[in-house]
């Protein structure tokens, strides 16, 4: 799934990313870390992957969106 990354911050290595309908989800640095990214800046477009559905659903992993 792709997001656009709407917040970050690199102290605790969480934030938020906007689904491409508006919706912010929160990310944790389990999830960053995931990713091997080592610095995220707002607008960036992301690939995430997540579990669980509505309320539920977490961010589980945080990458660069690459063509």
């Amino acid at each position: 799934m792709q997001a656009t990354a709407y917040t970050y911050d690199p102290e605790t290595r969480t934030g938020q990313v906007l689904l491409d309908d508006g919706t912010p989800v929160p990310f944790d640095a389990r999830a960053f870390d995931a990713g091997g990214l080592r610095l995220l800046r707002p607008g960036q477009r992301v690939r995430i992957e997540t579990e669980g559905e509505g309320g539920d659903r977490r961010i589980t992993l945080v990458t660069l969106q690459t063509f």
